[in-house]
């Protein structure tokens, strides 16, 4: 009984140890070199030396004079501050508008605009302070007018980190210490490590630039324009010329008359000789009637 106990238990091992043999790995070890605890306290040492990473925005929303030149300073000042418009928009959409008739072919549109303007521009860092205070005295007042920081340094050195350990892994599978069994994990890992570096590079380029979103309005313009009539009905001939052309047509219409008449002679020819018969049948029927005289 023991000894059938203990083949199962060897039984039980063996297919434990298969199936921790049968389960694949990304890639093996050739050579056993194994990083130091040293590696991982100079990794450490490394996290307490990065350099911080702040990100700032900004946001700001107020009321100008003239939309337009308002756009046109900004610019100038991006320009100054060495820093980069990336996105500008100007909209003026009509909120009321009226027509006032001054002839029959002519009139005065009026409508009351409202011009808005939309910026989003990048500045170096070390100048966002003092853009946003000239930017703001830019505008009769100010709606909002918010700044936020991201600190990204720990996200930045989990990307320095994890690049490093995964250029480490490609130089010893280089090396020959590890052997990657599938050459798709090899472009999977080079892939991710170019993301990392894009990812620490568009993070570096955050903290050097600023990124500032700007939004202003003006107050409702009234703006007059003459245009063309175009109710065909509203064009109208003077009264007298009217008249003039009303006898016109009517005497086209008489000599019409007179003229389909001619053409009809024929008929009217035959309808007189027939209401002549009619006539006469109707004079001789009386005589043919009465009676005899005894």
């Amino acid at each position: 009984m023991k000894t059938k106990m203990l083949l199962i238990l060897l039984a039980a091992v063996a297919l434990l140890a298969a199936c921790k043999g049968k389960s694949s790995k990304d890639y093996e070890v050739v050579n056993n070199d194994k990083r130091s605890n040293a590696d991982y306290s100079t990794a450490e040492a490394d996290s307490t030396k990065v350099e911080s990473k702040l990100v700032k925005t900004a946001v700001i929303n107020f009321k100008v004079k003239d939309v337009r030149q308002t756009g046109e300073n900004i610019v100038t000042l991006t320009t100054q501050y060495g820093g980069m418009v990336m996105h500008h928009q100007v909209q003026s959409s009509a909120s009321s508008t009226r027509d006032v008739h001054i002839s029959n072919d002519s009139i005065m549109r009026i409508a009351a605009f409202n011009t808005t303007g939309e910026m989003t521009v990048r500045i170096p860092s070390d100048k966002l302070e003092d853009f946003m205070t000239k930017v703001s005295k830019m505008g009769i007042y100010v709606n909002i007018s918010r700044m936020d920081i991201d600190d990204r340094s720990l996200d930045y050195l989990s990307e320095q980190l994890k690049l490093r350990d995964r250029q480490e892994l490609v130089s010893q599978q280089k090396s020959g210490k590890i052997r990657i069994k599938n050459p798709t994990d090899v472009l999977l890992l080079k892939d991710d490590m170019t993301d990392q570096k894009i990812n620490n590079l568009r993070t570096d380029q955050a903290v050097k630039f600023s990124v500032i979103s700007l939004s202003f309005y003006q107050s409702d313009t009234i703006s007059k324009e003459t245009i063309a009539n175009d109710d065909p009905s509203a064009y109208n001939i003077p009264l007298f010329q009217r008249l003039a052309l009303a006898f016109e047509n009517g005497w086209a219409i008489f000599v019409d008359v007179v003229v389909g008449l001619v053409n009809l002679w024929m008929f009217i020819l035959a309808g007189l000789a027939i209401w002549r018969i009619v006539i006469y049948y109707r004079k001789r029927m009386p005589l043919q009637n009465k009676p005899a005289a005894n």
